[in-house]
């Protein structure tokens, strides 16, 4: 006799490359420096020492820039470099706005983004695309001062809205932030697109419709 499917309670959702595109990765960040003439080679060289505190919430907009932009006389302003970046943002094509929707409809769990992000870029993009109607949690990176994959970012999450990781569905297209959370006990699922999702939220149980 095959077993029962595990009991979820809530569903954790990373957000850039799952709902909506991603914020600051290389895409984002290629297109957003040719804008304004910046060598990608000088950006970078700064970047991830200063990205890695920037979505911890331990540097604010304005000094991240100063590490990584506005170390010298530009001929922009941090505000218009700021707007560039989000402007990135849009609804991801192919993504899982259909399947989010539905599972805030009909399934009955707890819904909780669990992502990376800096605070007034994850601020914008929460009011900017809704995302309060989706979801009951918002528990990013530099919210709690951790980021994906530290096994104790995924504990937490779970834990802040009092379940087991063992309870909890994790969704992320990133292969090493799956493997994480499942190392804690999350059901995890490595968004590949919406039907093999709904497959997957269907084979633990979860209601779609």
């Amino acid at each position: 006799m095959a077993s029962a499917p595990p009991e979820i309670r809530a569903i954790y959702w990373d957000i850039g490359g799952v709902l909506l595109t991603n914020g600051w990765d290389h895409e984002e960040r290629a297109r957003v420096l040719q804008q304004f003439a910046i060598p990608r080679e000088e950006y970078e060289a700064r970047h991830a020492d200063a990205n890695d505190r920037w979505e911890r919430g331990e540097l604010s907009d304005d000094e991240f820039l100063k590490q990584t932009i506005f170390f010298k006389e530009r001929s922009f302003t941090p505000a218009e470099f700021i707007r560039a970046v989000r402007e990135q943002s849009k609804w991801l094509p192919g993504g899982a706005r259909n399947v989010v929707t539905a599972a805030r409809e009909h399934s009955g769990l707890k819904m909780a983004m669990l992502n990376n992000e800096s605070g007034p870029l994850n601020d914008y993009r929460i009011e900017t695309f809704g995302l309060t109607e989706y979801f009951d949690g918002f528990f990013s990176s530099a919210y709690i001062g951790m980021r994906k994959p530290e096994p104790r970012m995924f504990r937490a999450g779970a834990a802040m809205l009092h379940f087991r990781p063992e309870e909890c569905a994790f969704i992320d297209d990133r292969e090493k932030n799956c493997a994480a959370a499942a190392e804690v006990g999350m059901h995890a699922i490595q968004y590949k697109g919406e039907e093999p999702l709904r497959n997957a939220l269907g084979a633990l149980g979860v209601r779609l419709g």
